[in-house]
């Protein structure tokens, strides 16, 4: 019993691990990434699709679901006004099935 419990809890926390749940500070010093948000999807690194629920969030595919408490977040990020400031930039797309990387080269910022 032991055994058949622990690739199930081996599989869990490594969804916990690439989770996104996001808090945006206001400071960029207390920020883990950068992001910039472009005009155009062919701009991006990734493509972000808001959720509004945690569990509604899959791995590292672009699907963000953005906290009100900085210890609830995986990722802490800070809203920069140029690209050159970014270590990410993003386009938000307005269905599901649009999200994910373009550029596999900056996955691992999220992480």
């Amino acid at each position: 019993m032991k055994n058949a419990l622990l690739p199930i809890l081996a599989l869990f926390i490594s969804f916990s691990i690439k989770s996104q749940k996001i808090y945006s500070t206001n400071k960029s010093y207390q920020a883990d990434l950068k992001v910039f948000v472009v005009a155009h999807e062919y701009q991006s690194d990734l493509k972000v699709f808001k959720v509004n629920q945690p569990y509604q969030v899959e791995g590292n595919s672009g699907l963000w679901h953005f906290v009100s408490q900085e210890y609830l977040s995986d990722k802490k990020i800070f809203f920069v006004n140029y690209a050159y400031q970014a270590d990410l930039k993003v386009f938000f797309v307005n269905y599901k099935y649009q999200s994910g990387w373009k550029n596999p080269n900056t996955k691992h910022l999220l992480y």
